[in-house]
């Protein structure tokens, strides 16, 4: 570096030649732009087209999409553009949702904005709490050092591990819980394989796996997520049949732990770690755990609080007295207690990742933004009324595939209250059983591969910066295919075994 001989003025240090203080001029984005103008020229085009053909179901009853309805689904494919190829930050798209709705008049701001705050947002703020409160005590990096001890130094079996303990805990607990509360601790544990900030492929396998696993382990019982005891509820009501506890276990539990041991099997073929092994791991995990010393009175405090709220989440299904009790609110109990009890303070407000719980909230808007417009009903009753003459398994597949669209973008509970009564007068219709019907639509209602938005844990996931949402939309597919090649068989042969009717003449 060549430095002026002069003395600056003010007797400052010479300015050295080779430094410039003009701003550096970063190149145009053109790949950006063109995808802002393609999601607004959808929009566009939704806006300003002629009304829709109605859609018909098998009982002739027409569906109108009204003028809010198209500009609905123009805004649905707008978003999930921009979501996809993060034209801007994920919760910056979100806020877009709202304020287009409110400028557009799709629905009325009050509608649109307030969902923002709905419970199922209110319940990922807890989740994610939770999950800071694992960190802030210690606790995560102890029980990653447990998990490690027993699963070894290979990569492939620390994912397999790590897999396995997720879709267990999704048995007990929602799997948002569940994610927020591993999030922490695979960071951890990729802490120990690289110390190297940029993304890896063990990195992908860790987040993009604990998503996709949670999904598929949440399924097996109605404690992993909502979508159970509601689907069930408007089966009920449709049917006048119910479905017990471990009825439900019964079917799913097979189709779960298949799709477990399946997608850590695609996670191995299409993110296989760059190392077989992280040598000398039980040596360090070893010496790092004896560090730590034994469980402080904060580790304690955080897994009595975790314990009892999961407590809660149980007793909801068996004590009546607790039927009432909204989750967001057992959950929200558990972030007042961690500040209470010393665990949080309020720098740590500060650290919660609001574009998650944004990108959240921005789901809720367009979910029910589609649902209140009918656009959600019009998607279902035109899509399923192609397949009214199909054979009967394709009809079973066209509904479970219609399910697995719609929850990547709208409320998995959601989708089914959409989609199941449809199905179930067209499945009368053609012989189907209406069991097979609710269990395959709960199947691919719980795994959402594509986007972030179609569960927590997979916006919980994308917080860790080792995947875009591109690579998640796009192997994401692959999982797909699995998926329903999994309900082929099951429907086939597995839940016949089991003794679940399959067609009714």
């Amino acid at each position: 570096m060549t430095a002026n001989k002069s003395q600056s003025a003010g007797g400052l240090p010479p300015m050295p030649d080779d430094i410039s203080l003009a701003p550096e001029k970063k190149p145009f984005n053109w790949r950006k732009w063109i995808f802002v103008a393609v999601g607004l020229g959808i929009f566009a085009l939704f806006y300003n087209i002629d009304q829709f053909p109605d859609a018909v179901d098998t009982a002739g009853k027409h569906f109108t999409l009204s003028k809010q309805g198209q500009m609905a689904m123009g805004l649905f494919l707008l978003a999930g553009l921009w979501w996809v190829f993060e034209v801007v930050p994920i919760g910056v798209v979100s806020i877009m949702i709202g304020v287009m709705q409110a400028l557009f008049s799709i629905r009325n701001p009050d509608d649109a904005l307030k969902d923002f705050l709905s419970p199922a947002v209110w319940f990922i703020f807890g989740s994610v709490v939770l999950g800071m409160a694992f960190t802030k005590s210690g606790l995560t990096q102890r029980l990653a050092y447990r998990i490690l001890q027993i699963v070894g130094e290979r990569t492939s079996m620390i994912l397999l591990g790590v897999f396995v303990c997720i879709a267990f805990m999704t048995h007990f607990m929602a799997h948002t819980a569940v994610a927020a509360a591993m999030f922490p601790l695979l960071v951890a544990i990729h802490q120990l394989y690289t110390d190297r900030d940029e993304p890896t492929k063990f990195g992908k396998a860790l987040f993009i796996g604990m998503a996709w696993v949670a999904g598929a382990g949440s399924i097996c019982t109605f404690l992993g997520a909502a979508r159970g005891v509601a689907a069930v509820g408007f089966y009920k009501e449709a049917t006048g049949l119910d479905v017990a506890f471990f009825e439900l276990s019964k079917y799913m539990l097979p189709v779960g732990w298949v799709m477990v041991f399946l997608l850590w099997g695609l996670i191995m073929l299409i993110f296989k770690p760059e190392k077989s092994r992280i040598e000398n791991l039980r040596e360090r995990v070893g010496r790092l755990s004896s560090q730590q010393g034994s469980m402080s009175k904060k580790e304690w405090y955080v897994l009595a609080v975790t314990l009892m709220v999961v407590g809660l989440f149980m007793a909801k299904s068996f004590v009546p007295a607790l039927a009432t009790v909204s989750r967001p609110g057992i959950i929200l109990v558990s972030t007042m207690l961690f500040f209470l009890g010393g665990v949080l303070n309020v720098n740590d407000l500060e650290e919660i990742p609001w574009n998650i719980v944004l990108l959240f909230g921005g789901a809720m808007s367009i979910g029910y933004c589609l649902i209140q417009t009918g656009a959600a009903q019009w998607i279902a009753v035109h899509w399923l009324s192609m397949f009214k003459a199909a054979p009967w398994l394709v009809f079973l597949l066209s509904i479970a595939f219609l399910v697995l669209m719609l929850t990547n973008f709208i409320m998995n509970v959601a989708a089914i209250a959409i989609c199941l009564p449809v199905a179930l007068i067209m499945g009368n219709y053609l012989g189907v059983s209406p069991q097979v019907i609710l269990f395959s639509s709960l199947v691919t209602a719980g795994m959402p591969f594509n986007l972030l938005i179609g569960a927590a844990p997979n916006a919980i996931a994308y917080e860790s910066r080792q995947f875009t949402t591109g690579q998640f939309f796009t192997y994401g597919w692959l999982a797909n295919i699995i998926l329903m090649a999994v309900l082929t068989i099951t429907i086939l042969v597995v839940w016949p075994l089991l003794g679940m009717p399959i067609l009714t003449k």
